[in-house]
């Protein structure tokens, strides 16, 4: 199965919010936060000096994740999701692989994403890719964000 990770586009922001909040009403509750991102990614994100990808195979895009900058050397991994009917298919582990190569491209240092200890799937992958955990802040974002972690480039 060949897929290609391709770059954002105005024409893809629809998807984005698609498969972000098919995952989220999933295992959680949809918050003001998340529809915010989603329904202007492009301003909040790709404006703010974040980058948005997805996973592409042949016609259809598969996933996506976004990079959400922190400051000019951290970025925030955020926003991943694959779609239910390709799930199994490592495309999450190639996403993922694409943005640690991307932001090593770019000298970044570090980059860092919050998750849950319900997503115990993921979890095993960004330890797989030499994540580690590290202390939460106490006012986090998100309600579901109970874990932090960290890779350094």
């Amino acid at each position: 199965m060949s897929i290609k990770i391709i770059p954002f586009k105005p024409a893809y922001a629809p998807i984005f919010k698609e498969l972000n909040q098919n995952w989220i009403e999933q295992y959680f509750t949809i918050e003001p936060l998340d529809l915010y991102l989603l329904e202007n990614c492009q301003e909040h994100i790709i404006n703010k000096g974040g980058y948005i990808f997805f996973a592409k195979k042949e016609d259809t895009i598969t996933g996506c994740f976004a990079l959400l900058r922190v400051d000019n050397v951290t970025y925030e991994l955020g926003k991943m999701a694959v779609s239910p009917e390709f799930q199994g298919l490592k495309i999450g582990q190639k996403l993922l692989s694409f943005a640690v190569d991307f932001a090593k491209e770019k000298s970044w240092k570090t980059l860092i994403l919050y998750s849950s200890t319900k997503l115990g799937s993921a979890l095993h992958i960004y330890k797989k890719f030499g994540f580690k955990e590290v202390a939460i802040e106490p006012n986090v974002e998100y309600a579901r964000s109970d874990i932090k972690m960290q890779l350094t480039l």
